[in-house]
């Protein structure tokens, strides 16, 4: 999974300590894999910089998931971008999040929708789109999600 943060302004910011809020996974030696997106924790910790908005950005090249029609494998791209309000997503939470779907017999196109749910439930970002695309296409499929319901916020 890339990683990337995509900063908009370039300003002198005081940095603060970060908070001790407990993670469920981060800093654990946890190697099991949540069975289901419904057992799988989602983190969040305080985004420090919310009087900007900046852009963060995730991808996971190989998701997978099983096509509840053949029962077989289902691989695709997704690519989750967004510019955090109060909360920042945690990355090991995400990993671990998008692996639980691997068993899950689900069309991508609600995957992609449960995951803007799931995600704006954990961290309520100013503005989020998560894309998935089967691979060996160029075709997407990106649903995006603006807590405010304010269409012009959302970027593409």
């Amino acid at each position: 999974m890339d990683i990337i943060f995509v900063i908009k302004y370039f300003e002198k910011l005081k940095i603060n300590n970060m908070s001790s809020k407990e993670f469920e996974l981060l800093g654990k030696a946890v190697n099991e894999l949540p069975t289901s997106p419904n057992e799988a924790q989602l983190d969040s910790f305080p985004n420090k910089h919310k009087m900007r908005n900046y852009i963060v950005e995730f991808n996971c090249a190989d998701f997978m998931s099983m096509c509840p029609i053949t029962q077989q494998s289902d691989f695709a791209k997704i690519h989750i971008r967004y510019i955090p309000g109060e909360e920042c997503i945690e990355t090991k939470s995400l990993k671990f999040y998008l692996q639980s779907y691997r068993s899950q017999k689900t069309f991508n196109e609600e995957i992609v929708n449960r995951i803007l749910t799931d995600l704006v439930a954990a961290c309520n970002p100013n503005s989020l789109i998560a894309l998935v695309t089967k691979r060996n296409s160029s075709t997407p499929f990106f649903p995006s999600s603006d807590p405010n319901n304010n269409a012009s916020k959302t970027f593409s």
